[in-house]
């Protein structure tokens, strides 16, 4: 059985509220439409790199230092929805933020998927995203194991600043 640990400071997220990224959302957005199109900056909506059609940002809440997103600005539920210019970018983007996870943690692998649907674990359905993040062979340890608790050793401040001066600039 599961242990849980409290972690109350994750309710504004599943609320979005109290989140200053997510504010004056225009409820038509979606959640990540809302972040890109906030006009707030990067620094605070964690972006590290936005194309013409797709923008990469950090996972709010990661499962390990260095886990990022790659989406498209326009929400779409399904991968094939997409256009091809828009389909070869969000790629270009995944291949992008490998490439600044490797330079800036040096990890021993990368995983990089997508949830597509709820019941595929998508807790953003309606806005499809490629998630990147950096693995090594030791990442699970006790408290992983045993514990069932992941501990992140770096702030999502100090993330955004590593990977977005590691972002690959073509």
């Amino acid at each position: 059985m599961m242990d849980h640990l409290w972690a109350g400071w994750r309710i504004p997220y599943i609320l979005a509220d109290d989140d200053e990224r997510t504010k004056g959302i225009d409820p038509e957005l979606t959640l990540f439409e809302g972040i890109e199109q906030s006009g707030l900056d990067d620094s605070v909506t964690y972006i590290l790199w936005r194309g013409e059609r797709c923008f990469a940002l950090l996972n709010a809440y990661p499962y390990t230092s260095g886990h990022l997103m790659v989406l498209p600005k326009k929400g779409v539920e399904n991968l094939e929805d997409l256009d091809s210019d828009t389909y070869v970018e969000l790629f270009e983007g995944v291949r992008m933020g490998i490439q600044a996870v490797k330079a800036e943690y040096q990890p021993d692998g990368v995983n990089m998927g997508m949830n597509l649907g709820r019941a595929s674990g998508a807790g953003v359905p309606n806005h499809i995203h490629v998630h990147v993040l950096p693995r090594w062979a030791g990442d699970t340890n006790f408290m992983t194991s045993l514990a069932e608790t992941r501990v992140l050793p770096e702030s999502l401040d100090d993330t955004w600043k590593r990977l977005r001066s590691a972002w690959p600039t073509d």
